[in-house]
Formats: structure tokens, sequence, C-alpha cells
């Protein structure tokens, strides 16, 4: 009886992991290992998507500012600077808190590159979404938006990309006119985008006496929401502390209510009277500043009604992100 001769597949060329194209999870691998895309390449981008960065601004430049500007302020926008300069016919990049149609990014017709902010994102890492759709933007054509995506899981982060030592200057807008350069020629999708922003916008002023502090103002009553760097626990101490001797307000009618937790970063809220505008508590941001610096300086522990203090404002602290 004769032998049969062993069968012998073609092999695939193998492909290098710079080289591997993403496709869906259940799809075989395109490194030609047999195996589903997601058990074998896709591995690493699926841990990835799932792994939350929870202080993802660090280490840029103003990260309070950043958090800021991704959850609470409506209209801004800060002129970003890259490492290694601009390419080539982009005149500028700057960051905005949304764009029309909630774009991800959009490259005009001058070539100037805008990257919107407040976005949903594919992964856990917001800075490595925004990194990838800013190097898309820089490479797009002019006048055209850039969609969302996934990022590659070892692709570049924002803090890979901007100049460290550039300083990040939000400017806070009352409305989205920085969308439109020339009004009068924008699209009907634009237009009516814009009227939609400028009627849902909640009026708010960065204060200038102190860092990542914004004022806002609603029907009911203004509110002042501050981002601050300290460590949570630190911070809720010392708020606890000055809570308890009765020295957490901001003056007359002023409350301090609670907290959010956003990004890994911490951020008071008061409430103020109606009439309280972003200039009349200039002054007494600036010395409540001074008092938080005291109580952040104090290691001794809490006393009960601190402590009793610090479980409020707890119970009051919600977390954004």
């Amino acid at each position: 009886m004769a032998k049969k001769r062993p069968q012998t597949k073609a092999t695939r060329p193998q492909l290098t992991d710079g080289e591997i194209p993403v496709v869906g999870a259940r799809e075989p691998c395109p490194c030609g290992s047999g195996r589903r895309y997601k058990a074998c390449h896709g591995r690493a981008a699926a841990q990835a998507a799932t792994e939350l960065v929870h202080r993802p601004f660090e280490g840029l430049p103003g990260e309070c500012d950043w958090v800021a500007l991704r959850e609470l302020v409506p209209a801004a926008t800060a002129g970003l600077t890259l490492k290694d300069g601009l390419p080539e016919g982009v005149p500028s990049v700057t960051l905005a808190t949304v764009l029309p149609m909630a774009w991800p990014a959009l490259r005009r017709d001058d070539g100037s590159v805008l990257l919107g902010l407040q976005n949903d994102t594919a992964s856990g890492d917001i800075s490595r979404d925004l990194a990838d759709t800013l190097t898309r933007a820089l490479q797009a054509q002019p006048g055209t938006p850039v969609k969302g995506r996934r990022a590659p899981a070892d692709g570049p982060r924002l803090q890979d990309l901007l100049d460290p030592k550039a300083p990040f200057e939000p400017v806070v807008h009352p409305g989205f006119e920085f969308w439109v350069p020339d009004p009068e020629n924008a699209t009907p999708d634009v237009t009516a985008s814009l009227e939609r922003a400028n009627a849902a916008a909640i009026p708010t002023v960065k204060l200038q006496g102190v860092d990542s502090a914004y004022w806002c103002q609603t029907p009911e009553k203004n509110h002042l929401r501050w981002v601050m760097p300290h460590p949570e626990e630190q911070l809720l101490d010392a708020l606890a502390r000055l809570h308890a001797a009765g020295r957490s307000s901001l003056g007359e009618g002023t409350r301090l209510v609670g907290s959010f937790r956003a990004h890994g970063l911490t951020v008071p809220v008061w409430d103020l009277p109606s009439g309280v505008t972003a200039e009349d508590i200039e002054k007494p941001a600036a010395e409540f500043a001074e008092r938080l610096a005291a109580a952040l300086a104090s290691d001794a522990p809490l006393t009960a009604d601190e402590r009793r203090a610090r479980g409020g404002l707890t119970n009051r602290q919600v977390t954004l992100s």
C-alpha cells in the first residue's frame, strides 16, 4: 500500500507588528497565526481599550485646565505647541472644547487644525485618543473634518506630541463663534449647530487671580468650580479643617457644597448668590487660596468636628470620570 505523501500548506508571509492592520475581533488575525484577531495581535488593543488611565492629562502643562475644559467649560480654546514644531502648511493648532457636529478634529481651509476635547473616546486613555486624532488632523486635506476611530494601542499620547515647556492658556468664550472665521459663508449645518450650541452654553468666566477656577451662571444660582492639583485625601482633609472652622465659604451667602472627581483630580464647588459675579469672587477666592495652603500644610490628626465635616464632603462627592 502506497504511503500517503504528507500534505503541505502554503505558508503565508509573516508580517511585522507594525504592518498588521486592525480587523474585527472574531476575524482571522492578518499575521497568519490562524488565531482570531482578538486572541492574537488584537489582545493589546483590547487591553488598552479597557484599561482606564485615571489621570490622562498628567504631565501636561495646565493639567487642571485640561480637566476643566474637558468636563466643565462649554466654550473655550487654547493654542497648542508641538514638540517638533508645526508641519509645513499648518499655521496653528488649537484645542477647542467642542467642534461643529461634535467632530473630533477639523483641518480648516487655511490648513490650521482645531482639536475637539469634549468627545467620546474609544479607549480608556483620552490622551492617546486625542493624540491619534491630532496626528491624523495634521495630515488631513484642508477643509475636511477628522472622524473618530480606535487609536492604536502603541500610538503616541499627547505627552509625546506637545511641548512640555509651552504654557497652556485657555481663553473662555461667551459662545462658539470661533468655529466659523467667516460666518456669512458657513454651511447651513454648521450654522444650525452653532445656534444650538450657543443656546445651550452656560455663561462661564475663568478667574484671573487663582489657577483653574471657573465661575458659571445658572438660572437659580451661580457657582464656582475650582479644579485643584492636590492629592485627593490631603485636599479633603484640608477642606474639612476649613469647613469645621467656618472658613470654607467665599463670603456672605456662599457655601462649599461638595466636589467633583474628574480625571484623577478633585473639583470643589461653591454655591454663590445669583448676584455674585466672577469679578466679585476674585478677591475672596484669592483669600481662600491662602487659607487652603495653610490647611494643606497641617499634618495634625483631624478632630471629631473635622472628621464629620470630611464625611459630609465625601458623601457629596460626584465622580464625573
